[in-house]
């Protein structure tokens, strides 16, 4: 299938990463399309995460991190020195692998974000924003009689869509995911899958996944990454069924990993 070239939200050129004199990441190339879900497996260490991380520049706050190459957002260098990585963030959303809800009430949790980039002028316009990030995350029905409880006396599963309602109260544009059920049992799990499968509607989603299985359930696209290369990127059925380099079929079949 050709690809648009606007589809794609994320274009990674010549990316590499260093922390002090290691390199994590080499030569990464890669097209990250809108409204689509993108998995990046491979076996741990491999440099998915890293490379995730560069998305939102989480790896400037690694003091020995260095990231070299072009990240363009919408065609922009997010790497550019006059990027303010903060509103970048609220651009390009992220969740982590153990949830992580603020010690605040499940509406301060979701409202956040909000206060801090300006988003809404008045309390009505914050609890509207509050309400649509908790129902994008598949949360409201269970928490809108609670909104003034702490957010950590949710079950992990409520609050790993409530770290997800966090992420997308800004309106982002692109959904970082970086092992976000690896912390999660069985029913959580399928339910925070069931969402990814519908934010894809609104956001580009980027998800790190240990599990093949996920990836394969999740994802339209998947990029195999080892040591630090990424290997191959491709339809997510063409790269568990016909994969074109011998590593990634060696991972896929479980010689590898």
């Amino acid at each position: 299938m050709q690809t648009m070239a606007d589809d794609i939200k994320v274009q990674a050129r010549n990316v590499q990463v260093f922390y002090g004199d290691k390199q994590a990441i080499k030569d990464v190339d890669v097209d990250i399309l809108d409204k689509t879900v993108t998995a990046f497996i491979g076996p741990s260490g491999c440099g998915k995460s890293t490379f995730l991380r560069c998305i939102n520049r989480m790896n400037d706050t690694i003091p020995v991190a260095r990231v070299e190459g072009q990240i363009l957002l919408d065609g922009e260098d997010i790497y550019d020195r006059r990027v303010d990585p903060v509103p970048l963030r609220a651009r390009v959303g992220m969740v982590f692998q153990k949830p992580n809800p603020f010690p605040k009430s499940i509406y301060d949790n979701v409202a956040y974000g909000p206060r801090i980039h300006g988003l809404s002028r008045n309390r009505a316009e914050l609890d509207g924003i509050v309400e649509q990030a908790l129902r994008g995350a598949a949360l409201w029905d269970e928490v809108k009689d609670r909104l003034s409880e702490p957010g950590t006396g949710l079950s992990g599963g409520q609050q790993q869509r409530l770290c997800i309602a966090r992420a997308v109260a800004t309106a982002p544009e692109v959904l970082l995911m970086d092992e976000p059920c690896s912390a999660l049992d069985p029913i959580a799990t399928s339910q925070v899958e069931e969402l990814i499968d519908q934010l894809r509607q609104d956001y580009s989603v980027v998800i790190v996944t240990h599990s093949m299985q996920q990836a394969a359930r999740v994802s339209q696209k998947t990029a195999f990454f080892h040591l630090g290369n990424l290997v191959e990127y491709g339809d997510t059925d063409d790269i568990f069924t016909r994969p074109q380099d011998p590593r990634t079929e060696s991972y896929i079949s479980g010689r590898i990993g």
